[in-house]
């Protein structure tokens, strides 16, 4: 079941990032990732993710993250679609939230993500992750 291998993923892909634990949470992302709807670039790689999270890690900036009640779209025996509510806590006191489409594909034993989209607010307004 495709929800048995997302709901732990996205907990410990979670985790690692709170834990700054940057080996770890590079551990969930394929090297052939790509990252889409940035503002600003057409596509980020795997190389960009580990720049960010490097520069970001160390400074403590994420207090809590939480992806609850992913829906998936399409699934295979490789590859499951879903989107979901990406919410940050900041150590800050602020928060943030992004409807996120992501992609985890099967690569040996792991499942790792391939793709990660942003989601346009009416795109996430009509999966129902937003009102």
């Amino acid at each position: 079941m495709p929800i048995q291998t997302i709901t732990p993923w996205l907990q410990s892909f979670a985790q690692t990032a709170v834990e700054q634990n940057l080996t770890a949470h590079m551990a969930h992302i394929s090297k052939e990732v790509g990252v889409f709807g940035v503002p600003g670039f057409d596509v980020l790689g795997y190389d960009d993710w580990f720049k960010q999270c490097e520069h970001e890690f160390p400074q403590g900036l994420i207090k809590a993250l939480s992806y609850p009640n992913p829906k998936i779209r399409t699934s295979t025996d490789e590859q499951i679609l879903f989107v979901v509510l990406e919410t940050m806590s900041m150590a800050n006191g602020g928060s943030s939230s992004q409807a996120l489409e992501m992609l985890l594909q099967k690569e040996g034993d792991k499942w790792l993500l391939k793709q990660l989209r942003m989601l346009p607010e009416d795109e996430a307004r009509h999966h129902g992750l937003i009102n």
